[in-house]
């Protein structure tokens, strides 16, 4: 635990201290108070449909931030050279994969809740619930926490970062359209793929609605712990190359 919570402090202020921090930071509220106020501005809209519509462009707003945030965690150490320290040192790799991870969510956490003003005026001009605006943000921690493992992944798989924003992006891509598989094919694989899918299924259907299902956190927990295992088992793979 020591080990981790040290990883997790130098990752954290990592973060603070650069310049790609802040610059995903200011682009993720940028993007979101544009789309917020091009759906805000549709008068004949429900309250209900633009806090629909400000999660669904923030949700993707977040996928985006958690790859390039994450992404970097183990491939820029491995492109510096400085992954060898951390592989010599009397630290195991689930610590290593878990204390960034746990950087990484807290960062994108803190950046997704910098947008919290937006859905509290669609309340104070609308009729919308706390319980809405609630189970809307715990719905985008907890893609965040999947899009940052499945990047962490990708960071672990190859020493070049654009090559791991790639694969990244291609890996959330992939299980997106899960979903518009599984529409073409028979029982039972139609309802396999589209359990599996990252954001239609998932999102769209619960969270983005202000529903709370089981089932979705239960998707969103066990994909994220997938993933970091996949890098746990591929850094220690990486020590014997």
């Amino acid at each position: 635990m020591r080990a981790t919570s040290i990883i997790f402090r130098r990752e954290l202020g990592a973060y603070l201290r650069s310049p790609i921090g802040w610059v995903v930071a200011a682009a993720l509220l940028l993007l979101d108070g544009l789309l917020f106020q091009a759906f805000a501005m549709e008068r004949a809209a429900l309250s209900a449909d633009v806090l629909r519509a400000f999660f669904m462009w923030t949700s993707i707003t977040t996928g985006i931030a958690s790859i390039v945030l994450s992404v970097r965690l183990v491939a820029e150490e491995r492109q510096t050279g400085s992954m060898v320290l951390l592989n010599t040192s009397p630290v195991h790799d689930v610590e290593i994969v878990v204390g960034k991870f746990l950087a990484a969510f807290v960062f994108l956490c803190g950046m997704v809740l910098l947008t919290i003003y937006m859905p509290l005026l669609i309340k104070v001009h609308g009729k919308i619930t706390y319980t809405q605006i609630a189970v809307g943000y715990l719905g985008l921690f907890l893609m965040g926490a999947t899009g940052i493992s499945v990047g962490l992944f990708a960071g672990c798989l190859t020493r070049n970062q654009l090559a791991a924003y790639f694969l990244g992006g291609f890996f959330l891509g992939i299980m997106d359209a899960l979903y518009h598989l599984g529409k073409v094919l028979d029982p039972p694989l139609r309802e396999t793929f589209s359990s599996l899918d990252y954001w239609w299924e998932h999102f769209q259907l619960g969270f983005m609605s202000g529903v709370l299902n089981l089932k979705d956190v239960v998707y969103y927990g066990a994909v994220t712990y997938f993933f970091l295992l996949l890098s746990v088992k591929t850094l220690e793979a990486k020590r014997w190359q």
